[in-house]
């Protein structure tokens, strides 16, 4: 697949996943959404039991603050002493920072309260959107990407989408199951996370694009 080609789909999926977060963001405003958050709620808390509880709690915390500040610090350690690919390094740093301070800010601007349905688990600040739904897919999803670049084998590629696909639902299931979460938080996080990411791809291809030709011009 050429570059060009490759830009037009970033731009084209990061376009689409802004038009998505637009309609659910104007939905969640308009409180036009609150019996399909309800139904959803309550079929995935049909699915209580101590276990799952256990589960779920413990995918949550994989998805909070301090797990992913450490993931996101093993990372760079890896990208840049193992892979020592340093604009790989650039574009993670800024995915993952981005996406944090739209998730911060957002929640600001909606001032969405949580659910107070049934809680599993307690959480502060507001809801809208989801932070772990946002931070699970900006992170797994930039490493995706990265990783992706340097396996070669397709059951080795299967195997890390299987990972990263599984973390990303499941930690975004964790909050509806907990109660901490709407539905319309997870997607809602999940659709701005995919907009930051292919939007941070799709210039990170265009500069390695043009650094490639530069050298190339250097050498001839």
């Amino acid at each position: 697949m050429n570059l060009k080609k490759e830009l037009s789909i970033a731009f084209v999926i990061s376009f689409v996943s802004l038009l998505g977060f637009g309609m659910m963001a104007l939905l969640v405003s308009k409180h036009d959404i609150i019996h399909f958050d309800s139904a959803i709620i309550s079929y995935v808390q049909g699915f209580e039991a101590p276990t799952l509880t256990t589960v779920m709690k413990f995918f949550s915390f994989i998805g909070g603050t301090i797990p992913v500040v450490v993931i996101t610090l093993l990372s760079i350690f890896f990208l840049y002493k193992v892979l020592k690919h340093r604009s790989e390094l650039i574009l993670f740093i800024a995915v993952i920072a981005g996406a944090n301070t739209l998730f911060v800010s957002l929640k600001q601007l909606f001032h969405r309260a949580r659910p107070d349905l049934h809680r599993l688990a307690e959480a502060s600040n507001y809801s809208f959107p989801s932070g772990h739904a946002t931070m699970a897919f900006a992170l797994y999803g930039t490493l995706t990407f990265l990783l992706w670049r340097h396996i070669s084998t397709r059951i080795g590629r299967t195997t890390l989408i299987m990972i990263s696909g599984f973390m990303i639902l499941t930690i975004g299931i964790s909050r509806i199951y907990l109660g901490v979460h709407y539905p319309s938080d997870i997607i809602a996080g999940y659709f701005i996370s995919a907009f930051w990411l292919t939007l941070a791809i799709g210039f990170y291809q265009r500069y390695k694009e043009k650094q490639y030709n530069r050298n190339k011009l250097l050498k001839v």
